[in-house]
C-alpha cells in the first residue's frame, strides 16, 4: 500500500485485516464485531474487507463479539475484534476467558471515558480496568505505531512461549479520528512477518476435548503459574519479534519503553499514548534551556517493563508520572506500578503523580510545564495532583 494519509481507526482496521488475510493458507480468520463510538470505523473497515478465507460476524453486543472471536480462535483461526469504554466493560467476562484459555486474540481498544455520565473522550480507565487479566497491553502514540504494534502483537501473542491475547490501544479522537501519514505495508510483507497460526490446543473433532470444565484448586493454580511463566517470557519474545519486524519492514516498531534524553536526566517524566508527543516537545525545549530532564513513554504496560524502567531512570532523583486515568481514591494506575517497580530498588527517588487529561481533557504544553515546575521544586511526594480542574 505504501504511505497514506489515514485515521487511527483506518490504520487499525487495515492492520487487523492484513494480519487475518496472512493466515489464509491455514485456518483463515474470523471475528465478531459490534460498533461503539469511537471505534466503529475499525469494524466497518474489516466488515468490508474481502478475505480469501475468513468471516466477519456482526452480532448483537460486545459480549457476543468476543464470544465469536473466542470460538474462532479455539477453532484455530487468527482472531481479533475491537471495542471501547462501556463496550469493553460489557465484554469483560469473555475478555477474561480469552486470557485464561490462552488464545492469541488481538483486540484494538480505543480509550474512551467510562460512563456515566456519558463521555466519548479519551481516558485510559477502560483498558486499565483489565490490567490484572492475562492480556498484553500496548499503548500507542501515533497511527503508525497502531499499525506496527498490531502486527507485532499477533506475532508475540501467537508465539508458543506466550500464547496470550493482546490489547493494542489508542486515544479516542486524538488518534482514532485524526489523519496522519502512515505506512500501510503491502500484504506480501505482512505474509512474510506473520507465520500461519497453528494453535497447539485448537479444537479437533477427531480428538474431542472439553474446554472450560470444572477444575480443582490445585489444577487451577497450576494454570495460573503457567500464565505467569508466559508473562515472564514476553520481554525476550517481544525483542525477537521486534528485530524480525525491523528486518522485514525496515522500520523499528519501538521498544517496550521509549527513553528520550534520560541518560543524564535528574528529572524524568513518565507517560503514555499521545500525551508523550506534547511532553516530548516540552522536554526538548527545557533541554535547550539547560535543564537536565528526560521523558519515558510507556509503550508496553503489561507485562510491566520494570527492569527497563529502572535502567532508564538510574540517574534520576525526581520522577513525575502523567496519568490519563484514575483509580478511585488511589490516584493514577501507571504511578502505582512505577512506585512498585522502584520499591526496594531505589527508595530515595521522589515519585509524584499528576492526573492529566483524565476524562478527555486537553494536555497542553503549559500544563506539562506546570508539572515540571512543581516537580523540580518538590522535596517530598504528596497525594496525586489533579491538573486541568478549573478554579
Amino acid at each position: 500500500m505504501g504511505l497514506e494519509l489515514v485515521t487511527g481507526n483506518h490504520a487499525a482496521g487495515y492492520a487487523l485485516a492484513a494480519a487475518g488475510e496472512a493466515n489464509r493458507s491455514a485456518r483463515g480468520t474470523a471475528c465478531g464485531i459490534y460498533p461503539i463510538t469511537p471505534q466503529t470505523e475499525i469494524v466497518e473497515f474489516v466488515s468490508k474487507y474481502k478475505f480469501t478465507k475468513g468471516r466477519v460476524i456482526p452480532v448483537e453486543s460486545e459480549h457476543s463479539a468476543m464470544g465469536v472471536s473466542l470460538g474462532a480462535s479455539l477453532a484455530g483461526a487468527r482472531s481479533f475484534t475491537a471495542s471501547s469504554s462501556n463496550g469493553l466493560a460489557y465484554m469483560f467476562e469473555n475478555i477474561m476467558v480469552a486470557g485464561f484459555y490462552r488464545l492469541p486474540i488481538v483486540l484494538t481498544a480505543v480509550n474512551r471515558t467510562l460512563g456515566p455520565p456519558w463521555n466519548i473522550w479519551a481516558d485510559q480507565g477502560d483498558t486499565l480496568m483489565l490490567r490484572d487479566f492475562p492480556w498484553l497491553q500496548f499503548y500507542c502514540e501515533t497511527n503508525q505505531e497502531v499499525v506496527d504494534s498490531t502486527l507485532l502483537a499477533f506475532r508475540v501473542s501467537e508465539d508458543r512461549r506466550v500464547l496470550l491475547p493482546s490489547l493494542v490501544i489508542m486515544d479516542a479522537f486524538i488518534m482514532s479520528h485524526t489523519q496522519m501519514e502512515t505506512d500501510l505495508p503491502a500484504q506480501e510483507l505482512v505474509d512474510a512477518y506473520l507465520p500461519t497460526l497453528n494453535l497447539p490446543h485448537q479444537l479437533n473433532h477427531e480428538r474431542p476435548t472439553t474446554i472450560g470444565g470444572l477444575a480443582w484448586p490445585q489444577e487451577t493454580l497450576s494454570q495460573r503459574v503457567e500464565v505467569d511463566r508466559a508473562m515472564l517470557a514476553v520481554n525476550d519474545v517481544y525483542e525477537e519479534c521486534r528485530q524480525e519486524f525491523i528486518t522485514i519492514f525496515d522500520r523499528d516498531p519501538g521498544a517496550p519503553i521509549d527513553a528520550f534524553e534520560t541518560d543524564d536526566a535528574d528529572l524524568i517524566l513518565i507517560t503514555s499514548g499521545t500525551i508523550a508527543s506534547t511532553a516530548r516537545e516540552v522536554v526538548r525545549q527545557r533541554r535547550r534551556d539547560g535543564m537536565k530532564i528526560g521523558l519515558i513513554k510507556m509503550k508496553m504496560f503489561r507485562p510491566f517493563p520494570a527492569d527497563d524502567l529502572l535502567r532508564a531512570c538510574e540517574n534520576a532523583s525526581r520522577i513525575g508520572v502523567l496519568d490519563r486515568n484514575y483509580a478511585a481514591g488511589m490516584g493514577g494506575v501507571f504511578w502505582h506500578d512505577t512506585k512498585a517497580a522502584f520499591q526496594g530498588q531505589r527508595d530515595n527517588v521522589l515519585i509524584q503523580d499528576y492526573l492529566t487529561g483524565v476524562c478527555g481533557g486537553d494536555v497542553t504544553p503549559a500544563m506539562v510545564n506546570e508539572v515540571i515546575d512543581d516537580l523540580a521544586g518538590r522535596t517530598k511526594a504528596e497525594r496525586p495532583m489533579w491538573k486541568g480542574i478549573e478554579a
